[in-house]
């Protein structure tokens, strides 16, 4: 009974909780337009981070149900709306409105917030919605505001019209994955997970993603006389591993590795633990390890330290500006990573491929290919590393992929892939490509940018499950997906909408 009313009680104080951020976030019902940044401001409400879906799936379906419209959850957990043509538009081609339901889950390490249980309170900063401390979840809330804003309006021309939100598509596009053919009826697809106005992607890259796993007996022996040191690495931007990755930014595990490189020559340093980055998918931010050595040494050790983070300071002053190394006298260890397998580790890691392998040849200022060395973290008698590897270049990818699999195997590593998935192969000759770049040319008096994009978009993955899908992927102006600075402009929304509106009016 005690237990039934602290569940009830921490239910209810979670019910208030929200209740007052949508109170804060009341301020997006000001902006343009209405019932797109309205929706948004519901979806903030809903916890919805990658792998737990229950509750945004139920708002979907809900809305759906809610106008009357045909509303389908297919096998792979995906949510598809339809709605009819509105008069006169019957006999168009169908068009897809495609989005992820889910959102990645970053904070900054000072702030307390639980993205199974607490919704996203959102700011407005000087033209910008951003959240405060935690990524706001625009990737890719505004495409499903979007969509819902259609859905419910009626004053928009349109054919036949799905909204496709897609499941888990941060973690492994794994709705997209499941998609089957059978499911959908549209033509034309219309994918809104894209992150700058104006430009329009007709192809994106393929990706891939290696685990290595070190294993091992914990050492229990620390050297007589040792002390435990604590190093932090924070501060820095990381951002989105396909979208940031051209922008040079810090990877916290590759500086925390070669710090820990130094340690073990220059110190006889002995490596307790590590950990850095969360998301395959995100360049990481911080690193963490814990580290002993001599008593003598660390007072040496520490002004080591201090230079280490000037040295980063310096490097990175016209990329990062608020990088943190610190460490600590800390509680000493129980174990020990193996000496060798800790030297294995590091040489590893400080060898391995790690940012931009190659630009494109076709397009010199497109990323072709590039690793992610997303994620280091040890625990009981294991360290696994995770990569992202992307490329739009299928050959690429292998080599690339082949290249960090001889080096970890070389230390000792079994080494694992998971997750692949194609590419999408550019159409120059796409029918709605040239229909958008008409109307954004008629519209705005310029033409729009057509790209191809470094990061992995669904449409590779969701044109392989149903052929004959005429594709494009375009979006809002946003900036850090996938980091506490994520944030979209505000007067770009309004002109994603604008623009949206007048093509589904010239689509048939």
């Amino acid at each position: 009974m005690e237990k039934d009313l602290i569940k009830q009680e921490n239910h209810n104080n979670h019910l208030l909780i929200r209740h007052k951020i949508f109170i804060m976030n009341n301020e997006l019902l000001n902006l343009k337009p209405a019932n797109l940044w309205k929706n948004f401001a519901e979806i903030c409400q809903i916890p919805h981070p990658s792998g737990h879906h229950s509750e945004i799936t139920d708002f979907l379906v809900n809305f759906g149900k809610n106008l009357a419209l045909e509303t389908i959850v297919d096998k792979a957990g995906n949510v598809i709306i339809r709605k009819p043509a509105t008069k006169g538009k019957e006999k168009c081609q169908g068009v897809i409105l495609q989005s992820h339901f889910d959102m990645v889950p970053q904070k900054n390490s000072d702030k307390v917030h639980n993205f199974e249980k607490d919704p996203i309170k959102t700011m407005i900063v000087d033209g910008w919605v951003t959240a405060d401390g935690t990524t706001l979840g625009a990737d890719n809330g505004i495409g499903m505001a979007t969509a819902l804003a259609i859905l419910e309006a009626n004053d928009i021309e349109h054919g036949p019209i799905e909204a496709l939100f897609t499941k888990d598509e941060e973690t492994g596009m794994f709705g997209a994955f499941g998609l089957k053919k059978e499911d959908i009826k549209g033509k034309i697809l219309l994918n809104m997970d894209s992150e700058t106005e104006g430009e329009l992607f007709m192809g994106c890259a393929g990706g891939v993603n290696m685990n290595a796993t070190f294993q091992y007996k914990d050492d229990t022996e620390i050297p007589e006389g040792d002390v435990a040191i604590s190093l932090s690495l924070t501060g820095l931007k990381g951002g989105h591993s396909g979208l940031d990755i051209i922008l040079g930014r810090g990877n916290a595990n590759k500086l925390m590795f070669r710090f820990l490189k130094m340690a073990v020559t220059d110190y006889e340093a002995r490596l307790a633990s590590i950990d850095g980055g969360t998301l395959r998918n995100a360049i990481p931010r911080e690193a963490f390890a814990v580290v002993t050595i001599p008593a003598e040494v660390v007072d040496d050790f520490l002004d080591e330290v201090k230079e280490y983070e000037q040295l980063l300071i310096n490097e990175f002053q016209e990329i990062e500006d608020s990088i943190k190394f610190e460490g600590n006298i800390s509680e000493l260890p129980t174990t020990l990573i193996p000496e060798e397998i800790q030297d294995d580790v590091i040489n590893a890691i400080v060898g391995c491929f790690n940012g931009v392998v190659r630009m494109s040849t076709n397009m010199p200022t497109v990323v072709e290919t590039s690793s992610n060395l997303a994620i280091v973290k040890s625990s009981e008698g294991m360290v696994e590393v995770i990569f992202l590897i992307r490329s739009l270049n299928e050959d690429q990818k292998f080599f690339l992929s082949s290249s960090l699999q001889s080096v970890f195997t070389l230390a000792g590593a079994r080494v694992e892939f998971e997750g692949n998935y194609p590419g999408w192969d550019p159409n120059v000759n796409s029918d709605i490509l040239n229909l958008m770049t008409r109307v954004y040319k008629s519209k705005y008096g310029t033409d729009p940018k057509v790209m191809v994009i470094h990061a992995g978009l669904e449409c590779g993955i969701i044109g392989a499950n149903v052929p004959g899908l005429d594709m494009i992927s375009y979006g809002p102006t946003m900036q850090f997906p996938h980091s506490p600075d994520e944030k979209v402009n505000i007067a770009s929304v309004e002109k994603f909408w604008d623009f949206t509106i007048e093509v589904l009016k010239e689509i048939c």
